[in-house]
């Protein structure tokens, strides 16, 4: 007995596919039908269009000679002048290195400690105990930036808590917000205790997803509990690891302005005096306006490039990226 095969004919196939075509007006269709959900985005879209898309064409004036009660794209182009004023200008490349200096402290910092925190909290068995840390922790983050300046002022001036500590043990007091040394320590000091609460929020919601499976069967393999956390906590929070990472990055350079505008003083300008507190001074107590969009133009395309390097690194070498 003989079996014939039959090949299948192109019509056959087709009919036994489905057919993958758009059906038209499926965007108005679907906006008809979910027109509340889409509602929702209104108004994130017109706040995005009018504080900061279209003051982007204020950049302009980074290249055109700017006179307060002119035209608001500036009277005359000067092309390249202000680019080339602060390329030249020794202020301003010092400014750039302290803002690079406090960034890279604060992004070091500031940026394993949630971390840590998180793993640490995630051992921790006892729901309660576990719930207060988590408030103590993230409370500061709620305070805003003049209150928190005012308890370092309290702590830190030359009768506060700390010098009456120092004070106690046989030491003269120390003048921590006059002495440019002192400056550093202090803004990232600050800074750990305001956001590391709130950085821990996001990597504690990012362990609820690792799979309890993993740890059962790192458990059976033998791991102990810094192993398992190694090798399967940590990969399994890496996503949140990376994203957070690529964006403090494209922040390096932007050192808060408010906190450092309330806690430096002439005296520690040496090391406390950032490109958002010369700009301040240059554009608008100056009044130059055109030489301070120039720099703000060439800080905004460092960190520009900055998160596009480490996409493409993280992308390259770990796997996960932004886009």
């Amino acid at each position: 007995m003989t079996t014939t095969e039959t090949t299948p004919t192109p019509a056959a196939t087709s009919r036994s596919r489905p057919a993958l075509t758009r059906r038209p007006g499926g965007w108005r269709r679907a906006l008809k039908r979910d027109w509340p959900l889409y509602s929702l985005a209104v108004a994130p879209l017109i706040f995005l269009a009018i504080f900061r898309y279209i003051p982007m064409l204020g950049n302009v004036i980074a290249f055109r000679r700017f006179q307060p009660g002119g035209s608001i794209f500036g009277e005359e182009w000067v092309g390249m002048l202000y680019v080339d004023m602060f390329i030249h200008d020794p202020a301003f490349w010092h400014v750039f290195a302290n803002t690079a200096i406090i960034g890279g402290l604060t992004l070091v910092v500031c940026f394993p400690l949630p971390i840590i925190l998180a793993l640490m909290l995630n051992e921790v068995r006892r729901t309660h105990f576990k719930r207060v840390v988590q408030s103590i922790s993230y409370l500061p983050h709620f305070l805003s930036v003049v209150i928190v300046v005012g308890m370092v002022y309290q702590l830190l001036s030359l009768h506060g808590t700390v010098n009456q500590i120092v004070e106690a043990f046989g030491g003269d007091p120390v003048l921590f917000l006059q002495r440019p040394e002192w400056f550093r320590f202090i803004y990232v000091a600050s800074e750990a205790w305001q956001t590391v609460g709130w950085g821990t929020i996001l990597y504690l919601a990012a362990l609820t997803a690792v799979d309890d499976a993993l740890y059962e069967a790192a458990r059976i393999d033998g791991a102990n509990r810094w192993q398992q956390t190694w090798h399967v906590t940590i990969p399994g929070i890496r996503p949140t690891m990376v994203t957070l990472l690529i964006l403090n990055i494209g922040n390096f350079l932007n050192v808060g302005f408010e906190k450092v505008l309330l806690l430096y003083n002439p005296m520690t300008y040496e090391t406390a005096d950032v490109i958002s507190t010369y700009l301040y001074r240059v554009g608008l107590v100056s009044n130059n306006l055109s030489y301070a969009a120039a720099i703000g133009l060439f800080q905004a395309i460092i960190g520009f490039a900055m998160v596009m390097t480490a996409n493409y690194i993280s992308k390259r070498l770990v796997g996960t990226s932004l886009w």
